[in-house]
């Protein structure tokens, strides 16, 4: 309950803990403040403690200790002081999770930078981290492509771009599937419709109700259901015309009207082991497979396991048995499922038709991780939308008697595009997340351009451009995200993600680059800087505040690894270079006397360090010029 003072008339910390102790105790709370203070020595930290206002706290900081935290972070080029926990933790963290017979797409983008980056920074911290991707690699979506892949290949495409072909022939299955579920339910939809319509009739006119409130009641009710259906029916029927709509689409679908069962048959031959199905299914995981990598490898992103769903596949029947065993898993209507006191339906771990589900899986997963790394938490880094899921996954592990780890789903809401909806491509197609680096690169390739081409003299090449766009680039796609409030949606903007104004990577990245021209300008032997430290002279007002915001990076860190959030440590960079800016306008560096100008070139190097190291526990590279 000690943050940071919002304002800095206040000092430098501010404590608010006496207004809630006072009601606990009785008594006032500044009473309660006074009582704190009088019972801590703060000597050597703080040079002034008071209590303001109705009991606050207020705490500033000695210069002695700040130079003090400065100078072990000077002495210290590769942890800047920060001191790994007393009490590391294990971690296990499933991020990312594509797909494999798909090209990846901007929905993936914020679990895999969101979770790379808890990675780091849990690891920084000193906790032992297992990341796990659990990649989509089985059940009936490959049933799906084997049947287009024997139906509807276009040899051409499969030999240019195999997962784009297997991309395109599973969207063929898909449309045709939805299409003829769709004719058929559409008539059920619509006869609910009419019953609807004669109910609300009925109402109406001879009111059936007991209450003239509760005949109101009731219609406002039906009016609503109705509304709903004809959505529903709207929607039904526009799935209908889309195939209708396209002579092509409209003949395969009088031709394949059993596409739904001949999918189902092929996935239970690639379950049941058969052979033509095993390798086709093990050549889609190799080109899949092949292109996932590439874009991981753009990304600066790495796995230590990447067991996908087919890893668990032999395991689920034991898990189903173990489930019904412990008298946690019961027969219900044919299915099997897990009774939940807290929730309203329950989680279904084998269907009727003897399939598992996602829901099976996890379970095996969870098991497996337990077993074999014995973490004391467990992170999904998935959807929101997968919130219910994970409360009733939880619950199972825990009542299966897997309940000494700490479960946690780091959910994240949506990218969204500047018209408020879903980011799609403007035919409304989900946004390929390749495409989207080439175009972050892009953009950064622009602006770097632009940049040099101001200069008296342009200092690089078109290589060097190029690289420098690289990571420009994929730096700002990633802080984009990393930047927002996991929970909440975002608006991705090409234009703001490679601004050299406000909270992006590229204005981090460009203070960094400043600070060493003044190194270069300057002449300054940096090795030789830090091994001779002086103490620091604070003779502006933004030196100190600098100063104290740069002690406060371990600070940041812990805050990230408390709740799991990234952008904590973004708004702490994002602080800091705007600080450093401040500073660098009002404080010169290189004309400063000595001490001055040695202990301003500290601030300088402790700034650039800290933003290094802040950007890489994010994934994101820094360039030396810009």
């Amino acid at each position: 309950m000690i943050r940071p003072a919002q304002d800095a008339r206040f000092g430098d910390y501010q404590a608010n803990c006496a207004m809630p102790l006072g009601n606990l105790v009785k008594k006032p709370p500044r009473s309660v403040a006074n009582d704190l203070i009088n019972s801590v020595d703060l000597s050597g930290i703080a040079d002034k403690v008071e209590v303001a206002g109705p009991g606050y706290i207020n705490i500033t900081l000695d210069n002695t200790a700040i130079d003090a935290a400065l100078q072990r972070a000077l002495a210290d080029p590769d942890r800047l002081g920060i001191e790994p926990v007393d009490s590391p933790r294990k971690f296990v963290i499933d991020f990312s999770s594509p797909n494999v017979a798909k090209p990846m797409h901007v929905g993936h983008i914020r679990s895999t930078v969101i979770g790379d980056s808890l990675t780091r920074v849990l690891r920084f911290l000193g906790h032992a981290v297992i990341t796990d991707n659990h990649l989509g690699d089985w059940g009936t979506q490959f049933g799906m492509i084997i049947h287009g892949y024997r139906n509807f290949l276009d040899r051409e495409r499969w030999d240019s771009s195999p997962v784009d072909e297997l991309s395109r022939i599973y969207r063929v299955v898909r449309t045709l599937i939805d299409h003829h579920e769709t004719t058929k339910q559409l008539p059920e939809a619509e006869a609910l419709l009419a019953r609807q319509e004669a109910a609300l009739a009925r109402l109406s006119v001879c009111g059936e109700a007991a209450t003239e409130k509760q005949r109101q009641k009731d219609v406002r009710n039906l009016t609503s259901k109705i509304a709903a259906q004809r959505e529903l029916i709207d929607n039904l029927k526009r799935t209908v015309e889309d195939v209708g709509s396209s002579p092509e689409l409209a003949l395969l679908a009088g031709t394949h009207a059993d596409i739904g069962e001949q999918v189902l048959r092929e996935t239970a031959r690639l379950h049941e082991g058969d052979t033509e199905n095993r390798r086709l299914w093990e050549e889609f995981m190799r080109h899949g497979l092949a292109e996932i990598e590439r874009v991981y490898q753009r990304l600066d992103v790495r796995f230590d396991h990447q067991f996908g769903e087919s890893f668990y596949n032999d395991s689920l029947t034991d898990v189903v048995d173990q489930l019904q065993k412990s008298g946690l898993a019961r027969e219900s209507e044919g299915a099997l499922c897990v009774f939940l006191e807290n929730q309203n339906a329950p989680m279904i771990v084998r269907k009727r038709d003897g399939a598992f589900l996602y829901a099976t899986t996890d379970l095996a997963t969870i098991r497996h991780r337990i077993e074999s790394w014995n973490p004391d938490a467990i992170l999904y880094v998935v959807d929101f939308r997968q919130g219910e899921h994970f409360e009733k996954l939880f619950e199972v592990a825990r009542l299966w008697g897997f309940n000494d780890v700490e479960y946690r789903h780091v959910s994240f809401g949506t990218v969204m595009g500047e018209d408020g909806r879903p980011f799609k491509t403007r035919s409304g197609d989900t946004v390929g997340l390749e495409p989207l680096l080439d175009e972050a690169e892009q953009r950064a390739m622009s602006v770097v351009s632009e940049l040099d081409d101001q200069k008296p003299e342009p200092e690089f090449d078109e290589a060097q451009r190029r690289e420098i766009a690289r990571i420009v680039g994929i730096g700002a796609l990633k802080y984009a995200d990393l930047s927002q409030n996991r929970s909440s949606d975002y608006t991705f903007s090409y234009d703001k993600m490679v601004s050299l104004r406000g909270n992006t990577a590229t204005y981090l990245q460009y203070g960094y680059a400043r600070v060493n021209g003044i190194f270069r300008r300057g002449d300054v032997d940096v090795e030789k800087l830090r091994s001779h430290p002086v103490s620091f002279e604070f003779i502006e007002e933004v030196e100190r505040q600098l100063a104290v915001h740069l002690s406060r990076f371990g600070e940041a860190l812990g805050d990230v690894a408390h709740d799991y959030r990234p952008n904590l440590l973004a708004s702490y960079l994002f602080d800091l270079t705007r600080l450093f800016f401040v500073f660098f306008e009002k404080c010169p560096v290189l004309k400063a006397d000595e001490p001055l100008r040695r202990s301003r070139l500290q601030l300088c190097d402790l700034t650039a360090r800290t933003i290094r190291l802040g950007l890489s526990l994010l994934g994101i590279g820094v360039v030396e010029r810009m």
